[in-house]
């Protein structure tokens, strides 16, 4: 009977796990198979050392909350105020557990650093060109895209009470104010 090795994607979701609950440092090889209950061994049959699976894991974000995101909703045609919608309703699915402690690793990683912003860039730049096919001059999307961007982003960070609302209706008006 062969041996069934653990998959590579596995060891990529574990080190997201490990990394959203204690930051890079928790992402770590044995911890890791403990977790998987596999043997350390099995690490090395997919990644060259741990500095492959840190990028494994950041290429994994990337797809997940960029590349995939925009792919999705560019998937079926629909005038932009209904794919500003779709997105907006992608947006629950990010694990922003795993997207925080990505930006906390990146204050103190050059390149994380860059890597942040270049997926940010991105991000940005698919919002611009939805607020600016709503026929919006390059200025107001540029603000509805920060902002929208900021609403994603910061609300998370807010802990207050909504007079009687609970956030996502709250935050359902926002992205109606910003025209969506």
């Amino acid at each position: 009977m062969a041996k069934v090795r653990t998959p590579r994607g596995a060891w990529v979701e574990a080190g997201l796990k490990a990394l959203a609950a204690g930051g890079p440092d928790a992402v770590r090889v044995e911890p890791l198979a403990v977790s998987l209950g596999v043997s350390k061994g099995g690490f090395y049959w997919h990644f060259k050392d741990r500095g492959a699976l840190l990028k494994e894991m950041l290429d994994s974000w990337e797809r997940s909350v960029a590349e995939n995101v925009i792919a999705q909703v560019e998937s079926t045609p629909a005038p932009p105020r209904a794919k500003l919608r779709q997105l907006f309703a992608l947006a629950p699915s990010v694990d922003f557990a795993v997207e925080l402690a990505i930006r906390e690793w990146a204050r103190r990683d050059g390149e994380v650093a860059a890597r942040v912003r270049r997926i940010d860039n991105r991000r940005m730049g698919y919002l611009r060109s939805l607020f600016g096919q709503l026929g919006l001059d390059e200025e107001e999307a540029e603000v509805r895209a920060l902002l929208a961007f900021s609403l994603f982003i910061g609300s998370y960070f807010i802990a207050a009470n909504h007079a009687g609302r609970n956030r996502s209706e709250v935050l359902g008006l926002a992205l109606e104010r910003l025209g969506t």
